[in-house]
């Protein structure tokens, strides 16, 4: 595994504070696993610019902990990260929700490089990485939950995976403020709520846009 940053007692306190604001309990391993990314995601980020956050803290934050906010809604798997970029949010995720598996998808290939190099360091064996665009995945009915941090106005992000999605499924689309006019565009047949999302640092703004196939 990369070395972390867990000696940086600042970051690892930061962090453990954020899990216990948002009542998530993971085992030395996991910490171990979530501070490694944050260190890998700095040293890729100097040359490749993979994400405008700089330095620990803001990165544990505004990724690990704002990722791990809507961890009790990620409660079945197989999980579709939709333009996952950095891995953002399904390497935390996945890190702690080892019993699902994650796919993590992205067009850019030069992020997918840096997330598969991170799978692999972080030894995350319950997450594949595709460089693609989604709407070519063939994977019809497959996915439990669709995730998604900074893919797309919702209405289009629904319609390029609706294939994708199992019976009984939701997307789980990760917002700032909630544009009235991205739900009213939802297609027909989808119920959604609109939950307001813990948010651990710097004040902001989070919701979480959970959707479905209306019942009946």
């Amino acid at each position: 595994m990369v070395a972390s940053v867990a000696n940086d007692t600042h970051t690892a306190a930061a962090l453990a504070q954020g899990l216990l604001q948002l009542a998530i309990d993971l085992d030395p391993l996991q910490r171990e696993r979530l501070l490694a990314y944050i260190a890998l995601l700095q040293q890729w980020n100097r040359a490749f610019n993979l994400t405008a956050v700089r330095g620990p803290l803001a990165m544990v934050s505004r990724h690990l902990l704002d990722s791990l906010s809507i961890w009790p809604w990620v409660d079945q798997g197989p999980v579709l990260d939709v333009g996952t970029g950095p891995g953002l949010p399904g390497i935390p995720l996945a890190v702690a929700r080892p019993g699902l598996s994650f796919t993590l998808i992205d067009s850019n290939r030069k992020k997918t490089r840096f997330v598969q190099q991170a799978v692999g360091e972080l030894e995350l064996d319950n997450v594949e990485v595709l460089a693609a665009r989604v709407e070519r995945l063939d994977r019809p009915g497959h996915y439990a939950r669709i995730t998604s941090r900074a893919f797309a106005a919702l209405g289009d992000m629904v319609v390029a995976t609706r294939p994708l999605l199992a019976p009984g499924g939701a997307w789980l689309a990760m917002k700032g403020q909630v544009d009235v006019a991205e739900l009213e565009g939802l297609p027909a047949g989808l119920h959604y709520e609109v939950l307001s999302l813990p948010v651990v640092g710097p004040a902001a703004t989070r919701h979480l846009v959970r959707i479905s196939r209306a019942a009946g």
